[in-house]
């Protein structure tokens, strides 16, 4: 019966975001003239939407641990990467507007990937190795300077809860370029809103931002290794269950 109501709720939840998609969309269209700010605003509201429908269809309620730790400085956020949930909820819930580092593929998704293309996004093309790099060195020391914020998941894909991915340098390495703070981030979304997984469970996710790093006196490796031995630390204490047997 469980499996049912959930199944049920689910799918209720699934037609709402597509529908708000669909909807959201023409809107961000018509907001296209508006200045930078009026489109961050209105394309964000989509966010704001799914995440309260996830809360009151799915039952998924979310807490923040460490906001302060936020700088009022435009920063590099890494974090970790177990859902599409993140993703959505990130965006419009830090100090300042976030530009995502993604890759091109995903500017062709009908609708939400029109959306996205409106925003100040950094979509890269992974076939071109180092000289996609380059381009988000380049794009991303000129959305720092406009006071936005770099959010990167160095993992690369989702992970499942409970387990570790091989952590990239590619934001570290942007760091020491630009100098930028980086700010490491912990959540286990998985729990509720599993990788590849049409249900969706109840439950409380939390996310514990950690205190700025300064990549000053760090390689790009070195700084990767703080980031990661911060999160991983961290992912014990939001979900020592998922850890037990480690």
């Amino acid at each position: 019966m469980r499996t049912a109501a959930l199944f049920l709720r689910s799918l209720l939840f699934a037609i709402v975001m597509t529908v708000a998609t669909v909807v959201w969309a023409c809107v961000c269209f018509l907001a296209a003239p508006f200045p930078y700010k009026t489109r961050f605003w209105v394309t964000s509201r989509w966010n704001v939407f799914i995440i309260w429908c996830a809360r009151v269809i799915c039952g998924i309620r979310y807490q923040v641990k460490g906001y302060e730790n936020l700088p009022d400085q435009p920063a590099i956020l890494l974090s970790k990467h177990q859902s599409a949930w993140e993703t959505i909820f990130m965006l419009p819930n830090m100090k300042r507007p976030l530009v995502y580092v993604f890759k091109k593929e995903i500017l062709y998704i009908p609708f939400f990937g029109w959306g996205m293309a409106l925003l100040r996004m950094i979509p890269i093309d992974r076939s071109k190795g180092k000289r996609a790099f380059a381009h988000v060195v380049k794009i991303g020391k000129s959305r720092l300077a406009d006071g936005q914020s770099i959010i990167m998941f160095p993992e690369g894909t989702r992970i499942p809860v409970g387990q570790k991915g091989q952590y990239k340098s590619g934001g570290t390495r942007l760091a020491i370029e630009t100098r930028a703070m980086v700010v490491p981030i912990a959540h286990n979304s998985g729990e509720c809103w599993p990788k590849n997984s049409f249900i969706k469970r109840p439950g409380l996710i939390t996310v514990s931002i950690g205190k700025p790093i300064s990549p000053e006196n760090h390689t790009a490796d070195s700084l990767m290794q703080e980031v990661e031995n911060w999160i991983e630390s961290e992912m014990r204490v939001i979900s020592p269950h998922a850890y037990s047997g480690t």
